[in-house]
């Protein structure tokens, strides 16, 4: 068992930037591949980006290419989304969520573990 505890959220202005940070316990982490989904109100849960086990390879949403980086810290048992040059689009509920396949997690939207989530609001 996985347990995800997302932090970091708040309200920004656009342009602005924020880190968001999941922190996990249970065994294994480093074992599992990590990502980034978010809900918009009236929308449907939506992948942002993703990471191995070894945080060397990394899958990004369109939307967020460029502008937002995935990396993680096995020590610590923590992975991170450092959100750049935000827009008001980005305004979304943001879920931490693992997996054992990077693949599934991507694909699927439907990990093994999710957060319970944080709330960004970028105004403009």
């Amino acid at each position: 068992q996985v347990q995800l505890v997302e932090s970091g959220g708040g309200l920004v202005q656009a342009g602005d930037s924020l880190r968001l940070s999941c922190v996990t316990s249970g065994r294994a982490f480093d074992t599992y591949a990590m990502g980034w989904f978010r809900q918009a109100p009236g929308k449907e849960r939506a992948f942002v980006a993703a990471i191995d086990w070894s945080g060397r390879s990394t899958n990004y949403a369109d939307s967020a290419r460029g502008r937002f980086t995935i990396s993680r810290d096995n020590a610590k048992k923590t992975v991170y989304l450092q959100m750049n040059s935000l827009r008001p689009e980005d305004t979304a509920v943001y879920y931490c969520a693992a997996d054992r396949d990077r693949g599934h997690l991507i694909a699927t939207g439907s990990p093994n573990f999710w957060g319970q989530g944080t709330q960004v609001t970028v105004s403009s």
